[in-house]
């Protein structure tokens, strides 16, 4: 059986999105399937996203492993103040740093030579509509921007995966120039 290391960019690609959609669909569902339990649906959709970037970590690790951690970390830390369901503030808060993660995974996306650079613009203008979302008068203008973005990627992700041979070579680019 092969460990995680050794399954390829693609399926791990596919693997983020498949997880992605499961978790907001859990989101989304959850009030109908745990019957009004808002709280239960809302772990499971943050327990599913703290893998997808964990596996978005993964993939995007290659193209700069300092920013791909920043990215991670940054999600990370949104979902902490997104699962405070209680403070509707720290929710607020979450969805601007959630933005921010999602500009720097946009611009790991760009840098990256497996992936096409349009989609990081999009996972970029994602994130910029995220870290706007509060302030502009226009929320539901800027919900659907942000979520074109990033179900573009994901879909992308999900139906053509990473192009795996560059990224290896990527992949040993970034590992050379980590071991000198």
């Amino acid at each position: 059986m092969k460990g995680t290391a050794e399954v390829s960019p693609s399926v791990k690609a596919r693997i983020t999105c498949s997880l992605y959609f499961l978790s907001l669909a859990a989101g989304e569902f959850g009030d109908y399937i745990f019957h009004d339990k808002a709280h239960t649906a809302g772990l499971l959709e943050i327990s599913g996203m703290v893998v997808v970037t964990l596996l978005l970590f993964a993939i995007l690790k290659p193209v700069n492993m300092g920013l791909a951690l920043l990215a991670a970390s940054l999600n990370l830390v949104a979902m902490i103040f997104e699962a405070q369901s209680v403070n509707p503030k720290g929710q607020d808060v979450g969805l601007v740093i959630h933005g921010m993660s999602f500009i720097v995974f946009g611009y790991l996306i760009f840098r990256s030579t497996f992936l096409p650079r349009f989609l990081g613009v999009l996972m970029a203008i994602a994130g910029l509509g995220w870290v706007t979302y509060l302030v502009t008068p226009f929320q539901n203008y800027n919900l659907g921007v942000c979520l074109l973005g990033e179900v573009s990627v994901m879909l992308w992700l999900l139906a053509m995966g990473v192009n795996d041979r560059r990224w290896k070579e990527q992949a040993a680019v970034a590992g050379a120039s980590t071991r000198t």
